[in-house]
């Protein structure tokens, strides 16, 4: 109990609220990460464990992307931490799961459960995301190199007729080679953007540039990043070159901070794949569930 103390007080330097996971109620068996709902004093979360396949990284990329999103007025469920302790779970009977939440110890991190919310297919709910919405979260995926924004994984939640942005673990790929990190490296084009699901619904990506590159502030930066634990950040499978959380930070401040530099070449890329996909517009896929 004297550890979970410690890491409470760690994670408790964040901005976000951080929960005590009381029960396992249901695995959401998505990809390979194996996040699950779980009911703590503030209701059902959807809990995403340091223990899965992708580790504490997607977890880092997770809180930071998130808190960015919201800071910039994007609509994201409600973020906190999660703090999973030696006992909770020991009644599941899934070795899968028992695994990994043996692994999961301390510091987690969990989204709000939006009960009754359904994967975004733009051909059913379209009309829900404004052309000036679907241009801002265009243009924060390609700054924070978001691949996994797809016609096949959307990765965005319609619940009470709005869009919910779900599922950051794969962006900032950045931080699995940091030592391959040179500033042309960080300040490239994002091609993958070809491929985002709201690519040809969004509306003027050169005017969104205009009006959101100048809101991502240092001040802005230090709020997301100062929602990651050291815990996180330090964890020893995942961290590399860095033995402060602090240090660690201003890695991704560093990186963040390039990419918003102008030229911004990500931003053309952009503009350049929406002419593109609006010419040639993809064939519907079904949506992952």
């Amino acid at each position: 109990m004297a550890v979970l103390a410690g890491l409470r007080h760690i994670a408790g330097m964040s901005g976000l609220p951080l929960l005590t996971a009381l029960r396992y109620v249901q695995p959401l068996r998505e990809g390979g990460s194996l996040p699950a709902v779980v009911d703590t004093e503030d209701g059902l979360y959807v809990a995403k464990f340091r223990g899965a396949g992708q580790g504490a990284g997607a977890l880092v990329a997770e809180l930071i992307v998130g808190s960015l999103a919201v800071l910039l007025g994007l609509p994201l469920p409600a973020l906190a931490l999660i703090e999973v302790s030696a006992e909770f779970g020991l009644g599941e009977g899934d070795p899968e799961i028992q695994h990994l939440l043996r692994a999961s110890h301390g510091t987690n991190i969990g989204f709000r459960y939006l009960d009754g919310a359904f994967n975004y297919d733009g051909y059913a709910a379209g009309e829900l995301i404004a052309p000036e919405l679907a241009a801002a979260i265009v243009w924060f995926d390609a700054l924070v190199t978001n691949p996994d924004r797809t016609h096949r994984n959307p990765n965005l939640l319609v619940w009470e007729r709005k869009p919910w942005l779900i599922d950051h673990g794969t962006a900032l790929y950045v931080h699995h080679d940091w030592a391959g990190a040179d500033e042309a490296r960080m300040r490239n084009p994002f091609p993958l953007v070809k491929s985002h699901v709201l690519l040809a619904r969004a509306g003027d990506i050169e005017a969104t540039d205009a009006r959101l590159a100048p809101l991502v502030t240092d001040d802005v930066l230090d709020r997301a990043l100062a929602n990651v634990p050291d815990d996180l950040l330090l964890d020893p499978l995942f961290a590399r070159g860095v033995s402060t959380g602090d240090a660690a930070r201003a890695r991704y401040r560093g990186y963040l901070r390039t990419r918003l530099r102008e030229p911004r070449a990500w931003v053309p890329e952009a503009i350049r794949a929406q002419q593109d996909v609006r010419l040639n517009p993809p064939q519907r896929k079904r949506a992952r569930r």
